[in-house]
């Protein structure tokens, strides 16, 4: 009896280390496989990702020189007077006359950070760092009032955002994920984008990574302006609607 006694205290105690091993092993995975840093908390600073009303269609830049203009003379040619673009400080320094171009344009730019780094595997202070130096580069360049900050990589945390909110930036993600970066094919960047509707903020690029949107712009134009939907800036979405900066999965 005692004999069992003692075997049966044993395995409750092995039954409790496992369970506990198992339960730290679950958290780690799903810590792993969840989207946990782009995330907007109601007591904490915000990230915007989707609007009320109207259309945003946003650009992201951080490297080449090849698809921004034919992308800026896509534009014009369709005759698109909204758009936000997403400039990171260390290429806007580089192409100059591609910012001016943009700027002139009437499009609104907002940072990109300056280097492409991942601000959530950054200290506070490289974060910082990062921000002001595009904040020189972009006062150089004599463009001034940006209000809006998109995380290089996309990916962000509430530290980003705080400090974001600190240097008064509002940081924007996106509803509508064209993957044109991947350049899965002219019709499948058209077919990600098909299902937009008012109020989503569509992320595209123009790094010359993106060698597909361009194509893809008159039909993505197109079948926005087939749903009697208006192209804005991201600021002007913010200031004519309710922007949602609930938890983006």
């Amino acid at each position: 009896m005692n004999f069992y006694v003692l075997n049966s205290k044993l395995l409750k105690q092995i039954s409790l280390v496992v369970i506990a091993a198992f339960f730290t092993a679950w958290l780690l995975y799903m810590e792993n496989i969840v989207n946990l840093p782009a995330f907007s908390t109601s007591n904490g600073p915000k990230a915007v990702f989707k609007g009320e009303k109207d259309i945003a269609l946003t650009f992201d830049i951080g490297w080449g020189d090849e698809k921004a203009g034919p992308i800026l003379d896509e534009l014009t040619k369709e005759n698109v007077k909204s758009a936000t673009f997403f400039l990171a400080g260390s290429w806007a320094e580089r192409h100059p006359d591609l910012v001016e171009r943009i700027n002139k344009s009437g499009y609104e730019i907002g940072i990109l950070g300056f280097n492409y780094l991942d601000y959530t595997e950054l200290e506070d202070s490289k974060i910082r760092k990062d921000i002001l130096n595009a904040q020189v580069a972009f006062g150089k360049l004599n463009i001034k009032d940006i209000k809006l900050l998109r995380a290089p990589t996309g990916h962000f945390d509430q530290r980003t955002l705080k400090i974001a909110e600190r240097y008064g930036y509002t940081v924007v993600h996106w509803s509508i994920d064209s993957q044109d970066w991947t350049n899965p094919g002219v019709e499948k960047i058209v077919k990600n984008v098909k299902g937009a509707d008012k109020g989503d903020i569509i992320l595209l690029h123009a790094s010359d990574s993106a060698k597909q949107t361009v194509k893809a712009l008159p039909q993505i134009i197109g079948d926005i302006r087939a749903k009697g939907l208006k192209m804005v800036t991201v600021s002007e979405m913010i200031a004519n609607g309710n922007a949602q900066s609930e938890e983006i999965k």
